[in-house]
């Protein structure tokens, strides 16, 4: 695709990206066929191909509209079209440009705007967080249903195995996470611990992944440096890797080195850390599984888009499931966003509830006991209207007898 570049737009970081995007792009139209949003919509503007115009036109100098930016919004960034492009086009790159042009370009109406600023202002800090979901469970009462949904149940205290291996790896424990589900970092750390891996804790943070997504992203790069700073001493001294529990934050952390490649104080220290993420599946493939002992149940793995699409690592988790011996029950249209991605299931109510939907229907066709995930945030939304326990993978291997999952 043959673009003319708005010369205003020289020097902007992502525009050679985006560029070799367009170039790349072919028009076949695969990408809409693996497209959520377009699967739901039947409208060619809420698919990747219509997208990929619309930002074509802005890197161009065409005027950003309120309808361009409604359709970009719609977005969920599941990066399935990815996975089935045959030109290799990088379209979540070519996303992020958009958007942040467009945002630069046109003011949203305000309600969206005040959203925004809380999201920001809230779930990228535990310490915030953690007080408003008690203030929210003692409003659960008083909560229409779609909000008392939304409120997750009190977490209980989490032991976590002291640092007595040689074999040491940082953890990221995240924002969200820690707050509504710490039960997740501990499992792990406690399988890890049963490996002969010792895993170092640190403060508990944002990624830069929620800023990011919401086209903030000197924010984003801000988070990204202070995560870097926090774990450069142990990476220093000699950890063998970051491990991830959130697919999504995975993704995100993955992307450090491209995101801070032109940062003359960063660059290094971020390709290195980069290196250094791997999603704790990707730990798990590489240690004698024959350790762990597990109570094998029937189960639906609900495979993250960030998992699949954005690291990707396809199969890895159900293989290891399978190889523990448990029974996975068959899933339709696997491949398919649930419809969290992040912010969206905020900001996008309705695309995000049926996608949801289908995504349960599916889950569930074949009744496994329980469906399990590998992100938080597919997780909590998945479990809002499920009918059976959401948990992630790995505390289905913290001990025997389940956990009482």
């Amino acid at each position: 695709m043959q673009t003319q570049i708005d010369p205003s737009l020289a020097g902007h970081p992502g525009i050679d990206a985006a560029q070799a995007a367009l170039q790349r792009c072919v028009h076949c139209g695969f990408c809409n066929a693996a497209c959520p949003t377009y699967r739901l919509q039947g409208d060619e503007l809420d698919g990747p191909r219509g997208r990929i115009y619309l930002i074509k036109q802005l890197l161009e100098g065409q005027n950003a509209t309120a309808s361009s930016q409604h359709h970009l919004d719609r977005c969920l960034g599941c990066r399935a079209c990815e996975s089935v492009c045959p030109s290799g086009v990088e379209y979540g790159r070519l996303l992020d440009v958009g958007r942040e042009i467009a945002a630069g370009r046109i003011a949203r109406p305000w309600r969206q705007r005040w959203l925004r600023r809380a999201l920001l202002a809230i779930l990228p800090y535990p310490r915030r967080l953690s007080p408003l979901a008690t203030l929210a469970r003692l409003a659960k009462p008083l909560l229409p249903a779609a909000l008392r949904a939304k409120v997750p149940a009190k977490p209980a205290p989490e032991t976590w195995p002291p640092l007595s291996h040689r074999r040491r790896m940082l953890i990221l424990e995240g924002c969200v996470q820690p707050a509504l589900a710490p039960r997740i970092n501990a499992a792990a750390a406690r399988v890890l611990d049963r490996l002969g891996i010792s895993v170092i804790r640190g403060q508990s943070a944002c990624c830069g992944a929620l800023a990011h997504h919401l086209d903030e992203r000197e924010a984003a790069l801000e988070a990204i440096r202070h995560r870097i700073d926090a774990w450069w001493p142990a990476l220093q001294a000699g950890a063998e890797a970051i491990v991830i529990t959130a697919s999504g934050c995975g993704t995100m952390v993955k992307d450090y080195g491209y995101l801070l490649r032109d940062d003359p104080d960063y660059a290094a220290k971020a390709a290195q850390v980069t290196a250094a993420a791997k999603d704790i599946a990707e730990i798990i493939q590489a240690e004698d599984i024959a350790k762990l002992s597990v109570s094998p149940r029937k189960i639906a793995f609900q495979a993250p888009c960030s998992l699949q699409h954005g690291q990707p690592l396809s199969g890895v988790v159900e293989s290891l499931l399978t190889g523990l011996g448990f029974e996975l029950a068959e899933v339709a249209d696997a491949g398919l966003c649930c419809g969290s991605a992040g912010s969206y299931s905020l900001l996008q109510p309705e695309l995000s509830g049926r996608l949801r939907l289908a995504k349960l229907t599916a889950l569930q066709a074949g009744q496994p006991e329980l469906i399990a995930s590998a992100n938080i945030g597919c997780l909590l939304h998945l479990r809002e209207t499920a009918g059976v326990p959401v948990v992630h993978w790995i505390e289905l291997l913290d001990s025997a007898d389940g956990l009482n999952i």
